[in-house]
């Protein structure tokens, strides 16, 4: 699903606004009452949009001011612990080579040293460069004198990490946008053992992407096949085996589990189930089956599972189930525990949960 509308916020300020697919930030920031000295308005060439600060958790292209030859000779990818203030300067310093601009992308700038000497360069950047300065897993520091100097002169792009309910809409959306849709369960068993780390996702969607038929949908075969997720035997049908009180079924995903310890952790599994019971538990203080995607994050593919689980696991018992989970959690630690391995630890949780 790709979608038509989105919310940016401009800092300092923190103000928000809706804007429509497409629009540029120079008139989502009019709309938004945010002032920005743009004396090219929105052209591109007074220099005001040419550094770019980003922070968080993005898997965005830098630019689509470069095509695919033009990137060959006018993309410079920078790390900054394996570069200096001087070097990225002199880069930023170089004419393009048969286009119209270079894009320089600083990557992990928190690494490099000295970045306020950067100084200058941002008050009176080079017209035929756009600079692209990437902060991860650290956040920008917006207290410094830098920082302040950088937010008057530069966009600042600021992308959190997403909860993990809305990992798969980004998944669908990814995906849609490059000519692919993909079946629910597949995107749910994705975001199971991906989490929402969407480096991690998008390098695994990119091989989806690599080996399937484009405008084809995207199943569970094809996620087993390109990036070896049994499409019987993960977390999501496990989840499943439980909701159904399917003894025979989730003993078999158990003892696959026990077999193929690499492929399916513990720490990851309970992890699973933990938030799968929770949602459980959530389910019996719900009025109706649209709260079950605007509180629970459920897509209402999966609503007739949950309304199945939630009849199996009265609140009585999903709390106990939610004990147990905290029991095995510290005794996969060492916790009260007397060298059992995971894969017993996996066995007797699963055993207590549906007896």
């Amino acid at each position: 699903m790709i979608l038509d509308s989105y919310t940016v916020t401009f800092q300092p300020s923190g103000k928000r606004v809706l804007v429509s697919r497409g629009e540029d930030i120079l008139h989502a920031a009019i709309a938004a009452g945010v002032y920005i000295n743009s004396s090219c308005g929105g052209d591109g060439v007074c220099g005001r949009c040419r550094v770019i600060v980003r922070e968080g958790d993005t898997t965005a292209e830098p630019t689509g001011r470069l095509t695919d030859e033009e990137k060959a000779f006018n993309l410079s990818i920078l790390y900054g612990s394996e570069t200096n203030v001087e070097s990225v300067i002199a880069t930023l310093k170089q004419y393009p080579m048969n286009a119209d601009h270079q894009v320089v992308l600083l990557k992990e700038a928190q690494g490099i040293k000295n970045i306020e000497n950067l100084h200058d360069y941002i008050v009176q950047p080079a017209t035929s460069t756009i600079f692209v300065i990437c902060y991860k897993k650290e956040k920008f520091d917006k207290r410094t004198n830098f920082a302040k100097m950088v937010l008057n002169n530069c966009v600042v792009f600021e992308s959190k990490k997403l909860y993990e309910d809305k990992v798969p809409q980004w998944i669908m959306k990814y995906l849609n946008e490059k000519g692919y849709d993909i079946h629910p369960e597949a995107t749910r068993v994705l975001t199971e053992y991906l989490g929402n780390n969407l480096q991690n996702i998008s390098n695994e969607l990119n091989k989806l992407i690599l080996n399937v038929e484009k405008n084809k949908e995207i199943v569970l075969a094809d996620i087993e096949k390109n990036i070896g997720i049994s499409r019987d035997y993960n977390v999501f049908e496990l989840q499943n085996a439980l909701g159904k009180k399917d003894i025979i079924k989730a003993n078999k995903i158990v003892n696959y589990f026990r077999t193929n310890p690499k492929s399916n952790p513990f720490i990851m599994t309970i992890g699973s189930l933990g938030s799968y019971f929770g949602k459980i538990y959530m389910s019996h203080y719900i009025k109706d089956d649209s709260e079950y995607r605007s509180v629970l994050g459920v897509n209402p593919y999966f609503i007739k599972d949950y309304k199945e689980a939630n009849r199996n696991y009265n609140i009585t018992k999903t709390e106990q189930v939610l004990s147990l989970l905290h029991e095995y959690d510290l005794r996969s630690k060492g916790i009260n525990n007397a060298n059992i391995n995971e894969g017993e630890l996996l066995r007797e949780l699963v055993y207590k949960i549906l007896h």
